[in-house]
C-alpha cells in the first residue's frame, strides 16, 4: 500500500487532476528524451554556460526538474524546463511506484549537508494552490521517512543568526514551489536573505536561471554557439533534432515574426504554467503588439501527438505532454498530461496525469 492518504475532499475538487487514461510510449522515444536530456545537461555544465548565464557556482541542480516533451512524428520534442516541475508525487502515487517515491526522499536528503531533519513546503497561500494536494503528500511521505515537514506560506519563515525557523522549528530544507523565480518580490525578501546566506533552498533562483530560463533554448538551438563552445558534433546534432529551434522575440524583427507565426509559439521569458503563451496561428494584430512590447521567445512550433481517451462513453483524442521528471542528469520518472486546447490546463474531461507504459 501507498503511503500516502490524499484527502478525497481535495480531490474530488480537482476533477481533472488524473486521467484514467494509459499513455503508451516507446522505448526508443524514452531513450530518445533521456539522450536529449543528457546532451542540454553536459553543455549546462560548461563554463561558457555558466558564464552566459550569470548563474554563480552554487548547486549544480535542483530537485524535480522538468523536461517537457511534445512526441512528434519525427521524434520527441523539448517543449520546455522547468526547476519546480509540480506532480511528481502525484504522477508517481497514481502509477504505484513506491520505489519512485523512495528515490524522492533520497533526493531530499542529497540535497541537504547535514541531517535532514525537517523541511519547509512553501508557496505563496499554500492551500490555495491547485496542488495542495500535493504538499500534504509530501508532507506524508517525510513523516513516514522520519522527516518533519510543514507546508507554510513564506511569510510564516523567520530567518535568525542565518537558520530560518518556523514557529520553534528549525528548517533545515526548503522545498521552494514559488513562481517567482528570483525571489524579487517584497513577501519573498526572507527566502532570499536565507539563500543569500547559505539555506538550503531548492530549487532556487540559480536552478532557475542556469536551466528554466526560456532564453536558455535559443542558445540551445545557436548551433554556430555550441561549435564555438567545443561541444561534439555528436551532442549538437541531438540537440538540433530533439529542440525546437527558439528566438528572441524584437520589434525589429516584427514583420519577419508576423509572416511566420503560424510556424511558431510564443512563450514569455518569465513565463510558467503556460501562462501568457500563443500559438501563432491564433494570434491577432493585437496580442501580437504586447508579444513584441513584452520579453518574449518564439519556438518552432512541434505540435503534440494524441492519445484516444473513452470520456462519457465516448472516444476522444486528446493531447500529450510527456515530462521527464530528473535529478542531476538522471530520469527518475516519466508522466504523461493529457488536455485539449493549447497548453495543459488540467480542466479536460478525461485529462490530467496519465500513467506512462513501455510500447
Amino acid at each position: 500500500m501507498m503511503p500516502l492518504d490524499l484527502p478525497e475532499a481535495l480531490l474530488a475538487e480537482r476533477p481533472h487532476l488524473f486521467s484514467a487514461a494509459t499513455v503508451s510510449i516507446s522505448q526508443a522515444d524514452l531513450e530518445r528524451m533521456a539522450a536529449i536530456i543528457a546532451a542540454i545537461e553536459s553543455v549546462i555544465a560548461l563554463p561558457q554556460w555558466e558564464a552566459k548565464v550569470g548563474a554563480g557556482g552554487m548547486a549544480p541542480s535542483g530537485v524535480f526538474m522538468g523536461y517537457d516533451f511534445h512526441l512528434t512524428e519525427t521524434g520527441p520534442q523539448l517543449i520546455e524546463i522547468n526547476t519546480n516541475a509540480g506532480g511528481g508525487l502525484l504522477a508517481a502515487w497514481q502509477a504505484g511506484r513506491e520505489d519512485v517515491l523512495a528515490a524522492y526522499v533520497a533526493m531530499f536528503r542529497a540535497e541537504c549537508p547535514g541531517e535532514l531533519k525537517a523541511i519547509a513546503i512553501v508557496d505563496a497561500a499554500p492551500e490555495a494552490q491547485y496542488l495542495y494536494p500535493e504538499f500534504l503528500g509530501f508532507r506524508q511521505l517525510f513523516a513516514a521517512h522520519g522527516i518533519a515537514a510543514v507546508v507554510c506560506d513564506p511569510a510564516e519563515l523567520v530567518l535568525c543568526h542565518g537558520n530560518l525557523w518556523h514557529e520553534e522549528t528549525k528548517v533545515d530544507l526548503v522545498y521552494n514551489r514559488l513562481t517567482d523565480f528570483a525571489f524579487e518580490e517584497p513577501a519573498h525578501a526572507v527566502l532570499r536573505e536565507a539563500w543569500r546566506q547559505g539555506a538550503v533552498i531548492t530549487p532556487n533562483p540559480t536552478h532557475h536561471a542556469r536551466y528554466a530560463d526560456k532564453r536558455n533554448l535559443i542558445a540551445l538551438t545557436d548551433e554556430a554557439l555550441l561549435t564555438e563552445w567545443g561541444v561534439a558534433a555528436a551532442t549538437r546534432a541531438v540537440l538540433m533534432a530533439g529542440i525546437p529551434r527558439t528566438e528572441a522575440v524584437t520589434p525589429a524583427r516584427a514583420d519577419d515574426f508576423w509572416q511566420r507565426r503560424r510556424q511558431l509559439f510564443f512563450k514569455p521569458v518569465a513565463g510558467y504554467g503556460s501562462k501568457g503563451t500563443y500559438r501563432g496561428d491564433k494570434l491577432t494584430k493585437r496580442v501580437f503588439e504586447e508579444i513584441l512590447a513584452g520579453d518574449y521567445v518564439a519556438q518552432a512550433l512541434a505540435l503534440p501527438s494524441t492519445f484516444p481517451v473513452t470520456v462519457a462513453g465516448e472516444l476522444t483524442q486528446l493531447k500529450a505532454d510527456v515530462r521527464n521528471y530528473v535529478y542531476r542528469g538522471a530520469v527518475q520518472f516519466v508522466t504523461a498530461r493529457l488536455y485539449q486546447g493549447q497548453t495543459t490546463n488540467f480542466r479536460t474531461p478525461g485529462g490530467g496525469f496519465a500513467k506512462v507504459v513501455t510500447a
